[in-house]
């Protein structure tokens, strides 16, 4: 199993995001394109945005967007694909378990691939929560503990090697358990999403409303 440093992990993913192309490509994932076309456009936090393709989406339906990440160079990747889509993103550096956001204020947040440290993620699932207006939703797509059956067949498609920053139904449903359940499910997916996400996986897919 791969386990990194805080510093490891973000300069790993600085390291991905300075590649002259866009690792994940510039079009928003599909999960998160079909749901976030059925709202209504209001203010959405988009944590581990990466470089922003789906933040980016999301501000040309007219969300006013939030995004962050980890990774520098993933913002100046994202601001400049918002450039190119003549749209506006607010997007913060650093750690989101210090990042501060203000509570109640979002009717959205969408979590795509954001997978992070096991003994932090059920922490951080319930900080976002606090963020989120009652009536929010929540969109979230995900790899399941499966996965680390696709990615030892084919590691194109991607993905934490560390079994415990995967996910299950059970542990989704207990960290949002205050949620009007719209959708949850392990599903196998075929992904062609760039270069670091291709081929078949398990994700796990949800979408929520807080009570």
């Amino acid at each position: 199993m791969n386990k990194f440093s805080d510093k490891e992990y973000k300069n790993m993913w600085d390291e991905r995001y300075m590649e002259n192309e866009f690792v994940y490509g510039k079009e928003p994932n599909l999960f998160f394109k079909e749901w976030i076309q059925k709202l209504v456009p209001g203010s959405i936090l988009m944590p581990a945005d990466g470089e922003g393709r789906n933040g980016v989406f999301a501000a040309q339906l007219g969300w006013n967007v939030t995004s962050s990440d980890l990774s520098v160079e993933g913002k100046l990747k994202a601001l400049y694909l918002a450039k190119e889509m003549n749209v506006d993103l607010e997007y913060f550096v650093g750690d989101l378990e210090e990042l501060q956001f203000e509570s109640v204020s979002f009717n959205a947040i969408g979590l795509i691939y954001a997978h992070f440290a096991a003994d932090k993620k059920t922490l951080l699932h319930k900080k976002l929560n606090d963020y989120l207006k009652p009536g929010g939703i929540i969109i979230f797509e995900a790899f399941s503990k499966l996965h680390l059956l696709y990615n030892g067949i084919d590691p194109k498609v991607g993905g934490p090697k560390d079994f415990d920053m995967l996910f299950s139904t059970l542990e989704i449903a207990a960290d949002f358990e205050n949620y009007e359940i719209l959708l949850l499910e392990e599903k196998e997916i075929t992904l062609e999403e760039g270069k670091y996400h291709i081929g078949k996986s398990s994700v796990i897919r949800f979408v929520g409303r807080k009570k």
